[in-house]
């Protein structure tokens, strides 16, 4: 049997969300009682809410019951599940080579991420991320080793950005770092600094930096629905 990651692009999406639950349920046994439990106590209100709210009685008002019940029940265990999931799959990340990278796959359109544009030898990594607050360096690994890519590559994009604002953000857990389950939250959080427009020409400009390093592949971890596969789970697509 392979043990090579599945590939959410070739799933269907029942399959897609099947896997996502696997895979939190490895790290969340618990997950399946958080669905039940969501689905029984706000079914049983969305049941109380119609049944009195209503108007009528009979067979017609009891069919209206039933499935603004299920709805709502549904609606419920989907949000559980999918925060439930989404913590399931950063605990699973944590620690693994390209942890970060594969979070940021987590932002929405509007975003662009590249993969290691910066490395060391022993693979710590710094990615970037263009979107609305302008260019995001996000460092993960060793900060000893890290920390000078870092300050090397922010000096470089700002030669070829100018104005654009370029940030710096290191994942980790110690004072003054951002833990990986909060990276994009953080970085959404960095605000609008740059217009949608304006995406473009910065993308343009880094063409020039991009075309003179060289492409290190990142590794990929063994888990079964990739960030970006789990994304598209969550958002309902």
């Amino acid at each position: 049997m392979s043990n090579t990651p599945l590939d959410p692009s070739t799933m269907s999406r029942r399959r897609q969300i099947l896997e996502t639950y696997k895979m939190a349920r490895e790290v969340d046994p618990a997950i399946r009682w958080w669905m039940l439990g969501s689905f029984l106590i706000f079914g049983g209100l969305g049941f109380a809410v119609f049944h009195f709210v209503l108007p009528g009685s009979g067979a017609f008002k009891m069919v209206l019951t039933v499935i603004g019940t299920l709805l709502i029940g549904l609606l419920a265990l989907m949000i559980v599940f999918g925060r439930r999931a989404q913590k399931a799959a950063f605990a699973r990340l944590e620690g693994q080579l390209g942890a970060a990278a594969r979070a940021l796959t987590m932002l929405r359109r509007g975003w662009v991420v590249e993969e290691v544009v910066g490395f060391t030898k022993q693979q710590d990594m710094v990615h970037r991320v263009v979107g609305p607050p302008g260019i995001v360096l996000v460092a993960e690994g060793n900060i000893a080793r890290v920390k000078p890519v870092l300050i090397s590559e922010h000096k470089k994009h700002e030669r070829v950005v100018g104005d654009y604002p370029v940030h710096d953000v290191i994942v980790g857990n110690e004072e003054g770092q951002v833990p990986l389950k909060k990276l994009t939250r953080h970085i959404q959080k960095l605000g609008r600094q740059v217009k949608p427009a304006e995406i473009t020409e910065l993308r343009q400009r880094l063409r020039a930096l991009d075309a003179q390093r060289p492409k290190a592949p990142i590794p990929r971890g063994p888990v079964p629905t990739s960030m970006k596969g789990m994304r598209g789970n969550l958002r309902g697509r």
